[in-house]
């Protein structure tokens, strides 16, 4: 062996020693920060301050290594920490490789505990009951819009959200069988929504059935002739199911955010880098909205997101969701709040989180 090829690998391999023995030390402190939570009866699992060190760790990096990448490699240092302190159970929409679990592993890495959940409110039900720590569900995609079910739950709901996780989506059409031959395409509604165009050009006689997921439609395919899935490359490689097209979606910039839901909701960031969620009503009367964002608008407070939803207590009745940056513990968000209260028949907040991104 070339001299200097093996004295870079001894100079590796001593690297890889010394970073060995100061992660051990950084879980050994993080254990004992752990301790000590516990014992003040605090949550293990804090977003906010987990960005705040993923923030200290790409200011410190001076490269070649990537932002993400220096991300992902510690948020599995994270993980395999916060498992020390306690083994968290995440419910997720299942069964495993839907887009769903894919999110739930970019927030909570690999040492945690995942259950699969047939459909979005029994990931709800999971949190409620204890069976699940956190659950981790859909509420928007950048072109099919926002996930309606997910609205109707959160309000029915008394649990919060407590961070967000965007996932950029690659749609793959899978089968046993050719193109040619395929009768029937399977998979999540909004998944069929957002390839709706490719269908209509590439296979305009096949039925479209929704099902519960994207995973459940591979594995359908899997199971039957002239059955295609939409789905994940992550997907069909688990369930062993070809691949015949590849990124099918009619809008190639495709990501779905993702909300992470808890008994608890995150302490803020400040500087603008949270972001709250709300619900509410109106009085019928003329002006009834506008008052509502002036609210916010008089105050500096960026609205990033606003949807009605029907209540289903009467025809005509709508319950508005408002996501806007600020966290609910900031000053000026408390005025809004008291004054949005004062207008509405019913305000209530549904969590303040990190506004992250990509």
């Amino acid at each position: 062996m070339d001299d200097s090829l093996k004295q870079l690998r001894d100079s590796i391999d001593s690297i890889d020693k010394e970073i060995v023995e100061r992660l051990n030390e950084r879980v050994r402190l993080a254990a004992r920060i752990g301790h000590i939570k516990h014992e003040q009866g605090m949550d293990i699992y804090v977003p906010s301050r987990e960005e705040e060190v993923f923030d200290k760790l790409v200011a410190s990096s001076k490269g070649p290594l990537p932002d993400k990448a220096l991300r992902k490699i510690y948020r599995e240092v994270i993980s395999a920490a916060i498992a020390l302190e306690k083994q968290l159970t995440i419910a997720y929409l299942g069964p495993e490789g839907t887009y769903t679990h894919q999110a739930a592993m970019k927030q909570f890495g690999s040492s945690c505990n995942y259950s699969r959940c047939r459909v979005v409110p029994d990931v709800f039900a999971a949190v409620k009951r204890g069976d699940a720590d956190y659950g981790i569900v859909p509420v928007e995609n950048s072109t099919q819009g926002t996930v309606l079910g997910t609205l109707d739950d959160l309000v029915q709901s008394e649990l919060l959200i407590t961070a967000q996780v965007y996932l950029e989506i690659n749609h793959f059409l899978v089968s046993k069988s050719p193109l040619s031959e395929i009768l029937t395409v399977y998979s999540k509604d909004n998944a069929l929504g957002q390839c709706r165009q490719w269908l209509a050009r590439m296979l305009p006689d096949a039925e479209q059935i929704a099902c519960d997921s994207t995973a459940a439609a591979v594995v359908h395919a899997r199971d039957n002739e002239g059955v295609a899935a939409i789905g994940s490359r992550v997907a069909a490689e688990m369930y062993e199911v070809p691949i015949i097209a590849e990124n099918i979606a009619d809008v190639g910039d495709n990501v779905t955010r993702f909300i992470v839901i808890g008994k608890h909701s995150s302490p803020p960031l400040g500087k603008g880098r949270d972001r709250t969620s709300i619900v509410f009503t109106i009085r019928d009367r003329p002006g009834q909205l506008v008052d509502v964002v002036s609210c916010f608008s008089k105050r500096g407070i960026n609205l990033c997101k606003i949807e009605s939803r029907p209540t289903r207590r009467k025809a005509w009745d709508y319950y508005f969701y408002i996501d806007f940056i600020g966290h609910v513990d900031e000053a000026h968000v408390k005025e809004a709040m008291s004054e949005l209260e004062s207008l509405c028949p019913m305000v209530r907040w549904l969590g303040s989180y990190p506004d992250t991104g990509l």
